[in-house]
């Protein structure tokens, strides 16, 4: 999604004038004169539709959607980080950082890329940094690069959040919640949250990521999506992430119906270690709750064989061979109910925690916080 060319300059001069309380030291703390500031705000309002201040003889009175908007201001000032830089540069260098290439962000931009270009090398002037290295016809952002692409993108995920809430307060539907969602999350507790949000909130899109914790992590901390469902990980490695947890999810051995270890009860590790496994990648906790129960089993965890996180393949192969996997039930339910696949109790107890991990000082806005309410909820109920 390419973000839109927001004025910063006019958020600048917004969040100034109400703090200040007044067009005069506003424009002195943004160093504009004060009928730029002027300006800016009217320019503002005029976009918005509606009056972000009473004016008066006692000075500048926010109203309530100047009042929704100033902080998600002076949030997105401070990740910009310096008041040199342009909407215009943010957009193109956003779109550079996430397509990689400039013909990838000219064309998910509808800019020349002689433009992007232009806006880059500006962006890179004003900041005196250099943002992005040259790989043939791909770039790489330097380390100082990476930094400003993920304070950018928390930026605008600010300004998005913050326009969000003036619009609901004029009684417009708008926003949008992007979910990164992790692969048991798909199976029963993100459709049913997103059914039950939609009949309260018809009018707030919904986007669903699809990845690993691997692939979502990154888009969660530069902003690019809000909130991220599936399995914890460690909280130590996550300093800059919040994890809740919100129900236990229970593993099961899982193989076609028909599979000869269907015939014991309770198979012990000598005996799953004979068979073939399909299993996510050495580094996802799945993996490691795999490793652990078969040494508690009494085996050495054998080779995988194939490793695979999606569950519509890992399907497909226990159907046509012998493999083992191990997942929740819920992830395979149409599988199970047409009795096709079966389970197996575990030989020793495998527990993970499933939840929902944001960005540390993320402030929701008010659909947003009702969707997560609705995750708990929806959790609560069994549907997870």
């Amino acid at each position: 999604m390419s973000e839109p060319a927001y004025n910063i300059r006019h958020f600048a001069a917004l969040a100034a004038t109400v703090r200040h309380g007044s067009v005069t030291r506003g424009a002195r703390a943004v160093n504009l004169t004060q009928p730029a500031l002027t300006q800016a705000i009217a320019r503002l309002e005029s976009d918005l539709g509606c009056a972000l201040f009473e004016r008066g003889a006692s000075g500048m009175t926010p109203t309530e959607p100047a009042r929704l908007l100033a902080p998600r201001a002076e949030a997105a000032i401070a990740h910009v980080g310096s008041p040199r830089v342009t909407g215009t540069q943010v957009r193109a260098f956003l779109a550079l950082a996430r397509a990689g290439s400039y013909a990838g962000a000219a064309e998910a931009t509808g800019l020349s890329a002689a433009s992007l270009h232009r806006a880059v090398a500006d962006l890179a002037v004003a900041l005196g940094q250099r943002l992005v290295d040259k790989r043939g016809r791909s770039i790489l952002l330097t380390p100082q690069g990476e930094r400003r692409a993920r304070g950018f993108g928390l930026a605008m995920a600010e300004l998005r959040s913050g326009l969000a809430e003036v619009a609901a307060w004029q009684g417009k539907a708008a926003g949008r919640i992007v979910v990164g969602a992790m692969p048991l999350s798909r199976a029963r507790w993100l459709p049913e949250t997103i059914l039950r949000f939609q009949g309260l909130h018809p009018g707030v899109a919904i986007a669903v990521v699809e990845g690993s914790h691997a692939e979502l992590a990154g888009p969660l901390r530069d902003g690019e999506i809000d909130l991220m469902l599936g399995a914890l990980r460690e909280a130590a490695l996550l300093e800059d992430l919040h994890q809740e947890p919100v129900f236990e999810d229970r593993p099961q051995l899982v193989m076609r119906a028909g599979h000869p270890l269907l015939a014991e009860a309770r198979p012990m590790g000598p005996q799953l270690a004979g068979f073939a496994w399909i299993l996510p990648a050495r580094d996802t906790p799945l993996r490691q709750y795999w490793e652990a129960m078969m040494r508690a089993a009494g085996a050495e965890p054998p080779m995988v064989g194939i490793e695979c996180g999606s569950v519509l393949t890992v399907r497909q192969l226990l159907l046509g061979s012998d493999a083992l996997t191990l997942l929740s039930p819920a992830q395979l339910a149409v599988e199970l109910e047409a009795g096709v696949l079966a389970t197996l109790p575990t030989p020793a107890p495998v527990l993970r925690r499933i939840g929902i991990t944001t960005r540390e000082g993320w402030r929701p806005t008010a659909p947003q916080a009702v969707f997560v309410d609705l995750l708990r909820d929806v959790a609560s109920t069994g549907f997870a």
